[in-house]
């Protein structure tokens, strides 16, 4: 049985992986059908979500992600994160307009919530307020 200091530190690694784009730990921490929701996307195997990762825009740099698991038990993880970052490159939003890099640093919180089949995530879900990143970028004001 996985115990839960080594779930969380799983939960971790797998959010560092995201962050990364590290394919290799990305492939030790998830199962092969692992299904993921987060504002941004919906997955329902790790070769979906290694295409997900793999397509990610450059629209931020410098990324800095600070996680704290929280305890959890049974099959679950749980952690609170933030994610700095820098806007640098063109961003997409709605009806296909492009946001200039405005070299402005914000910051991103969230939640994650992991399910576990053994050592490895069968399930992730991610909670987080997407208007925060509009708002901190100026574009809601008006």
């Amino acid at each position: 049985m996985t115990s839960d200091a080594v779930r969380a530190a799983t939960l971790v690694r797998a959010l560092h992986a995201g962050i990364d784009h590290d394919r290799r730990a990305a492939a030790d921490v998830f199962t092969e059908d692992v299904r993921t929701w987060t504002p941004a996307m919906s997955t329902s195997s790790r070769s979906e979500l290694m295409s997900e990762l793999d397509r990610r825009d450059d629209a931020f740099s410098n990324l800095r992600l600070e996680a704290s698991p929280l305890d959890v038990g049974g099959d679950f993880a749980c952690a609170e994160w933030s994610v700095t970052m820098t806007h640098t490159g063109p961003l997409l939003v709605a009806d296909g307009k492009v946001v200039d890099p405005t070299g402005v640093q914000i910051t991103l919180h969230g939640i994650t919530v992991a399910e576990f089949r053994g050592d490895r995530i069968c399930s992730l879900r991610q909670y987080w307020d997407e208007l925060s990143v509009f708002d901190q970028l100026g574009l809601l004001s008006g």
